[in-house]
């Protein structure tokens, strides 16, 4: 299966329809009575309906398990067909679009067989998905694709040229990845005053985003949160506890992690972790969803 272990935990909801043609006005009236031979129709196939759904991961290879909290199935019975609809409900990391497809096609395929006795002009239809929510569809970035981003690796042995920035690399690709790119890059050694200098140096180009890598840790050396601090109008703690808690589904050692993110002005900084999986997993953690905050700031222009 593919690996969504990187995906946030969101509400999905998707919705799917399928259609039964009856042969007959006389069907459908079997239908409605509750004569068919097999047995009432509608409440059987919803029945099939449930379980097809809670199963969608045993039928489809590539389909994970899911968590369903809720799974609605609906029919119109119209003069020479039944539409139905299933809804499915979850709070997970992919879609649930597969699972209300699968439900509404066993849905139909249990209707096609209890009818096929009595009507041998029943055939099934208009499988497809009517809508779904949740996931980067719906906390995406199209709004904020002008965004001036700055990245900047606190690294003592990164400056002084002894190791080759990943982390910094990783953040990069990730905001390329959005749609965005990346205005200003720069490595400077663990110093307050370097930390602090670079920040009001972005600040007064007008960067919207600073995304900052190292320094976050509890060595001596680790003084990013010290330098950054002073300088927030406004911190976010919400942003620092998603990361952490993200993080720490992953690794007990993310607890240690000292990820500060705020305004300074109308520009968003955010220190995080200096490890490749760190930054990584950071971003991860919060992006596309992040940006989101650009749309609330009062006259941001969107075509800067």
């Amino acid at each position: 299966m593919v690996d969504i272990t990187h995906k946030i935990i969101t509400q999905r909801t998707a919705t799917a329809q399928a259609i039964v043609k009856v042969g007959s006005p006389v069907t459908m009236q079997a239908i409605l009575n509750k004569t068919v031979p097999k047995g009432d129709v509608l409440e059987v196939a919803r029945t099939a309906g449930l379980f097809a759904v809670k199963n969608t991961s045993n039928a489809i290879p590539d389909c994970h398990p899911m968590p369903i909290e809720y799974t609605g199935i609906r029919f119109e019975c119209l003069e020479d067909s039944v539409l139905i609809e299933v809804t499915v409900k979850a709070i997970y990391r992919t879609g649930d679009e597969v699972e209300a497809m699968h439900g509404a096609s066993i849905v139909a395929l249990t209707m096609y067989d209890m009818l096929k006795p009595i009507d041998k002009n029943v055939e099934i239809s208009t499988i497809k998905l009517l809508h779904k929510k949740g996931g980067k569809s719906d906390y995406g970035n199209k709004e904020v694709q002008k965004l001036s981003v700055a990245v900047m690796v606190c690294s003592d042995s990164v400056s002084s040229g002894k190791k080759e920035d990943k982390a910094g690399k990783v953040i990069t690709e990730k905001i390329k990845n959005l749609g965005l790119s990346i205005s200003k890059y720069s490595v400077i050694p663990d110093e307050i005053i370097d930390i602090q200098n670079s920040i009001h140096a972005f600040c007064e180009q007008k960067i919207d985003l600073i995304l900052i890598t190292g320094g976050t840790g509890l060595s001596n050396r680790d003084v990013t949160p010290e330098a950054v601090l002073p300088l927030l109008d406004r911190r976010i703690p919400g942003i620092e506890e998603a990361i952490r808690s993200y993080g720490q589904d992953r690794t007990p050692y993310a607890m240690l992690s000292r990820s500060v993110v705020g305004f300074k002005g109308d520009t968003l900084i955010m220190a995080l972790p200096g490890s490749t999986a760190g930054a990584s997993e950071s971003m991860d953690a919060v992006f596309p969803s992040v940006l989101h905050l650009f749309k609330l700031l009062n006259g941001f222009d969107h075509g800067k």
